[in-house]
Formats: C-alpha cells, structure tokens, sequence
C-alpha cells in the first residue's frame, strides 16, 4: 500500500513544502492539495518548489475541476512539471465542488468532465486532442505521462470513474462504503472493456493517531460535514431511499442545514454539528497506531493501493511522524 498526504495551500507556502519533505522523509509516495483557487494558494506554484525540494514524491491535485482552467492549460501546467523534474505529477480530478461554488459557478456536468479527462492526458502525454472543436497538441511534450484518477462518490460518477480514469479517489475510509464503490468502478471498467485491476484505488480520509478519542474526534469532525455536501448533492439527484445510493451513506445528513465554503476542510467548522461521532468513526482513522494499522489491513483487503491521509487539525508534524515510525513500515514491510 502507498501512502499521501493531503494538505491545504494555506499560507505560507513554505510551510506546506516543510511538511511534504517531511512526508517524504518518512515514506509517503504521494503529496496532493486540495485546489480551490479563491480559499487557498495557487497549489500549482507550490508543486513546483515541493518538486526541487523533494527526490521521488508525486504531486498533484485531490482534485481539480474542469471549469476553472481550460484544458489546455491545465495539461500545459502538468506537462511543464513532468519536463522539469521528471514524471512526477498525477491529476486528481472532479466536477468542482468548492473552487467552482464559491466562485458562484455550478459544478461540471459528468460529460464534460469524462471529456476533460481524455483531453488533458492527451495534451499532457502529448498527443493530440480536440479542444472546443479545435485540434491541439503541445509539441514540445516528449515521454509525458498524467495518469488522471477521478473523485466520485455517485453511481453515474462511479462509472465514469471506471470507464475512464487511471485512478479512483474515494474521500472517506468506512470500510463497508470503499468495498461498494470499489465494486462499481471494476464492474464499470470491465464493462467497458477495461481490466479492472488496472485502475488505482485511492482512499483518502483524515488520520489522527493518539489515545484521545474525544479530542481526535472533534479535530476531524469537518471531514463528515465536507462529504455531507457532496452527499447532499446525491440525495437532491436520486432522492433519499432510491436504492442506488447505500443509505449507509446518506443516513446522516437528515440534520445538516447548509454550509459555509469559509469553513471548508477546516478544524472547528460550525457546518458540522450534525455529525455523529459514529460517522467521524467510520469515515476516518483515529486512536492509537495499532487502529490505524488494523483498518488499513483491512482496506487493502478490500483493494485499496493508497490511503491518502487528511492531514488538517492540530497534529500535522506528529501524525506524518507516527505513521512514518509506526503505519507505513506495517502496512509496506
């Protein structure tokens, strides 16, 4: 199993590059932020300086949209990176939720993003792709590779996910939920004529090792929120009891009654109380190493390659230190 870190470009920049070769350092493969251009940094620029700083980790997004940057640039972005320090990128990817709401736009339709993700690998591994009708290619791109892993938690998004995405991130840990949507997106790739063993299975979530559960809790208790949204969406799409979303899943936001994006993957978000602290449990990792290292079995059990860990509370530098010294060595040895 690989191992990430998710961070948010919260100022300064130097920070977050501090915290990715400290990730480094202590085994993670892969560094991702979220991208958000109006609430955070421009991630972008900060893949850059992780890049020079860093000798093997991956960067990229978890996850950009197709609406905020045209395809074009978007693959430009990638391609330049990969040219300058070696195909270490990967374009995590999905409709938008809070870069394009905040900025008062709809999140993307499901066709423009499947549309989007054979694009931008084109352009970036460059090969030539339409564009608004347009045919381009970026000549100068040699050996390019952008492997795009999709976010989705729907059916329709699950599938889309399976027919055509390199990788599949799936933003909560419960383990009944990761073995649902992972049957989907195989059964998807294999209809589509794909092997399903191909397409990477990534969980992301957040991770808070201690012996207090209480404290952990409340530190992570924005993440339920944060998925809450996206499930709101799906509950307005199919409806509460349609059978196509696992009630499991939608249960719990009877209580939410909005969300602010101020708060959004934050610490202390008033948008959460709402959550139970039976869906914090399910949908995130906390307690000693030992739990951690018992879900994580049995995630790669049900075929997940990486956990990504969501690294925002109050224990950054000691949660990257004790799966460095702990989780990984268990998990990877």
């Amino acid at each position: 199993m690989d191992f990430g870190l998710v961070l948010q470009t919260d100022p300064p920049a130097s920070a977050v590059v501090g915290l990715m070769r400290r990730a480094e350092r202590n085994g993670f493969r892969y560094g991702w932020t979220f991208d958000s251009a109006v609430l955070w940094q421009e991630p972008f620029v900060i893949y850059s300086r992780i890049l020079e700083h860093t000798d093997r980790l991956t960067v990229g997004p978890m996850v950009t949209n197709p609406g905020t940057r045209t395809w074009e640039v978007t693959a430009s972005t990638f391609a330049t990176l990969n040219d300058m320090y070696g195909n270490r990128t990967v374009c995590g990817i999905g409709r938008g939720d809070s870069a394009m709401r905040v900025a008062g736009r709809r999140p993307n339709t499901l066709a423009r993003l499947g549309e989007a993700i054979d694009v931008i690998r084109d352009l970036a591994e460059g090969r030539e792709a339409v564009v608004d009708g347009q045919p381009v290619q970026i000549p100068w791109v040699k050996d390019g590779r952008l492997p795009v892993w999709m976010a989705a938690y729907g059916p329709k998004a699950l599938a889309l996910a399976g027919q055509k995405a390199d990788g599949f991130i799936l933003q909560l840990a419960d383990p009944f939920l990761t073995e649902w949507m992972i049957k989907a997106v195989r059964d998807a790739a294999s209809d589509a004529g794909r092997d399903p063993d191909s397409v990477t299975i990534c969980v992301a979530a957040p991770a808070y090792v201690g012996d207090d559960l209480d404290h952990a809790r409340e530190q992570c208790r924005w993440f339920g929120g944060m998925v809450g949204n996206h499930v709101a969406d799906l509950v307005a799409r199919y409806g509460e009891h349609s059978g196509l979303v696992p009630e499991a899943l939608t249960a719990y936001i009877a209580g939410r009654s909005g969300y602010d994006y101020s708060h959004h993957g934050r610490t202390g978000n008033p948008d959460t109380a709402f959550v139970p602290d039976e869906i914090v449990d399910r949908f995130c990792l906390l307690g000693p190493a030992e739990a951690h290292i018992e879900k994580l079995r049995h995630l790669k059990e049900l075929g997940v390659d990486q956990f990504a860990v969501y690294n925002m509370h109050d224990a950054k530098e000691a949660t990257i230190d004790a799966y460095g010294s702990e989780i990984i060595p268990a998990l990877t040895g």
